[in-house]
């Protein structure tokens, strides 16, 4: 019996071309000398990778996303002004990621996730046992921008200070991710506006 193919796809808000750019310039930049010291460089992620996500959903049969992709054009709700906030290195006692934080003000980010989550629930991402599921737990919105090896986070964490960046998400995107040695590669499957 064959399995039918899968693909591995999450719910993501992009970032403008700018904001990626600049993002990634200042990660290159502030983690420069912690490199240095620390002799194993975090893996700093191109511009192009760089995206919120709201949602991930795994590994889902292939054909699941014509029917993913019709669940989320109902999601319509409205994304106000965001802010890049502090770096984050997650999670905070063992990292594996830096990423920034995003603010959002008028809490309107929470109030899109879980459309989302409601909206494709049903379908949702795989829970490890003892995990609650995505709709109980709390959202920090996020953007990584360098994933480092297991027991290679600098012990001095502390780092120049993010670019002072907004911007307004105007799209939910569907992403296929494809892994490799090299790291990962996005493929957007569809994407639908936020107000």
């Amino acid at each position: 019996m064959s399995r039918s193919p899968t693909a591995r796809l999450f719910v993501a808000v992009d970032t403008p071309w700018d904001v990626r750019e600049q993002l990634a310039a200042w990660a290159r930049m502030a983690l420069r000398d912690t490199s240095r010291r620390s002799g194993s460089p975090p893996r700093v992620l191109d511009a192009q990778l760089l995206h919120l996500t709201l949602y991930f959903l795994g590994n889902r049969p292939a054909e699941e996303i014509e029917t993913i992709m019709a669940q989320l054009a109902v999601c319509d709700e409205t994304v106000g002004e965001l802010s890049i906030g502090a770096p984050l290195w997650l999670p905070s006692r063992r990292p594996r990621t830096l990423a920034v934080e995003l603010r959002d003000e008028h809490g309107r980010l929470a109030g899109v996730r879980q459309s989302v989550v409601d909206t494709l629930g049903e379908i949702g991402e795989p829970q490890p046992a003892g995990r609650p599921p995505a709709k109980h737990r709390h959202f920090r919105p996020h953007i990584t921008v360098a994933r480092l090896r297991s027991g290679t986070a600098p012990r001095e964490r502390t780092l120049s200070p993010t670019p002072a960046l907004s911007f307004t998400p105007s799209e939910l995107v569907l992403y296929r991710s494809w892994l490799s040695p090299e790291g990962a590669s996005y493929e957007a499957l569809a994407s639908h506006p936020i107000g």
